[in-house]
């Protein structure tokens, strides 16, 4: 199965997606029903333990390589993730590394924040080139903005920050997006 295929089943069964920031978050994420986790978090010496915590769960695990202290914005990150730990994909802001990613059979996540209408016309382009698993949108509290998104985009859209209850998430899917994503524990089991 194709990993968009895949990601596609996925969020229609378990939208809510774990952003995980944190050793504490990571804990809590470990015991709830969210079965893909965003780690957000951890350095080189660490990420390979991190990320075996979560698959041990159960867990599908994507990695934001750019926020992983001690790796560079450069596609030997995504080498040393895809060596080195047991993580599903990669998040990232940049283009070039999805691509890489997504060229090494990993599954990739293309992040978006939309804070003007420049950044959504690049979105729009970006999308346009298919060269990512799924793009998530940010701040998600924008349900227009995610429905003209989603009206164009052929890939599954996950709608994160921002997200404070189930009106937030409810707001989000019925506005098109897959998935929502969150660092508030609090919603990660609604």
């Amino acid at each position: 199965m194709e990993h968009r295929e895949q990601v596609a089943q996925l969020l229609e069964e378990s939208p809510i997606i774990a952003a995980v920031k944190d050793d504490q978050g990571l804990e809590v994420a470990l015991h709830t029903e969210c079965r893909m986790v965003f780690l957000l978090y951890g350095n080189i010496c660490n990420v390979a333990e991190l990320v075996a915590k979560l698959k041990d769960a159960g867990k599908i695990v994507m990695v934001h390589v750019d926020l992983i202290d001690g790796l560079a914005s450069k596609e030997v990150s995504v080498t040393f993730i895809r060596r080195n730990t047991r993580a599903d994909g990669i998040i990232s802001t940049k283009p070039v590394i999805v691509k890489f990613a997504r060229e090494q059979g990993l599954m990739t996540v293309q992040r978006f924040f939309l804070i003007d209408s420049i950044a959504m016309e690049n979105c729009r382009k970006y999308i346009e080139t298919g060269k990512a698993d799924m793009i998530e949108i940010l701040p998600a509290a924008m349900p227009k903005i995610i429905r003209k998104i989603t009206d164009y985009c052929k890939i599954p859209v996950i709608a994160g920050g921002l997200i404070t209850d189930k009106e937030d998430i409810m707001l989000a899917l019925q506005s098109g997006a897959m998935g929502v994503s969150s660092t508030n524990h609090s919603v990660w089991n609604l």
